[in-house]
């Protein structure tokens, strides 16, 4: 509760690092804030011209099937991968003054969440282009889902913020780690394709519930089954509270290690 209390009362600081973050990101370059918009873009491009024309996937409507989760899945990678970096880039700061050192993961975490939701502009014209349209009941659980997949890609940063500190090398393995649970995430195809007898320990990755919610409201236009929904949430917290007590304990030491 008092680590709560602190970073509420340091709110004006994580604001500030937000927007720094925000308006950095694509700092001198030509195109700058557009960029939110064409990166997301451009990846749906190469993976519907690989998985629809080379590699073909017998999905109606792949690109968007793929981009639904695409998106979402960038936020959590960013985290997940990111995360590493965030008190290595506020080494002078973290060194000279005192603030809850929960600011820096807060921060960086809800900055990469902003990014997701102005990327869901894209997600929107793209639905509506493709005339697909959208289920307004099933649209009223997207707040619920993001908001679960925010607990849950905090929980990372929080963990790999922490432990970067002792360990360099997990920059670099979360970075492996990232690429290879992609591929064990149906982003790039669907659950329906995992080995009925593969599915129970399948649906043990957080992401898998939370990628499956994203399709059931934006592509199926359905809301998402409770139990999918109920998973996400629990798993979403365990991850957040073993992140959280990580860096409770691991942060004392941040000084002197960096």
């Amino acid at each position: 509760m008092k680590t709560i209390k602190e970073i509420i009362e340091y709110r004006e600081m994580i604001f500030s690092l937000i927007r720094r973050d925000l308006r950095g990101r694509y700092k001198g370059s030509v195109l700058g804030f557009m960029w939110t918009f064409i990166n997301p873009l451009l990846q749906l491009g190469v993976y519907t011209v690989v998985f629809s024309i080379i590699m073909r996937m017998n999905i109606d409507r792949y690109y968007l099937f793929l981009f639904v989760a695409l998106i979402p899945w960038m936020f959590f990678n960013t985290c997940l991968g990111g995360g590493t970096r965030v008190i290595f880039s506020q080494e002078d700061m973290v060194k000279k003054i005192y603030f809850p050192r929960e600011v820096l993961p807060v921060a960086f975490a809800t900055s990469q969440f902003v990014n997701m939701v102005l990327a869901f502009v894209v997600i929107f014209a793209v639905v509506f282009i493709s005339g697909m349209g959208v289920s307004l009941q099933a649209l009223l659980y997207l707040p619920l889902v993001m908001a679960i997949e925010y607990i849950l890609a905090l929980g990372i940063t929080m963990f790999g913020a922490a432990a970067t500190v002792y360990i360099r090398d997990l920059e670099q393995i979360f970075n492996i780690i990232g690429m290879a649970w992609m591929y064990m995430t149906p982003v790039l195809y669907s659950v329906d394709m995992v080995p009925e007898e593969l599915r129970g320990l399948y649906h043990l990755n957080p992401m898998t519930s939370i990628i499956v919610a994203y399709r059931d409201i934006l592509y199926y236009k359905r809301p998402p089954q409770l139990g999918t929904l109920l998973n996400a949430v629990l798993l979403g917290l365990a991850v957040l509270a073993f992140g959280c007590f990580s860096f409770s304990r691991l942060k004392r030491r941040f000084a002197e290690e960096l």
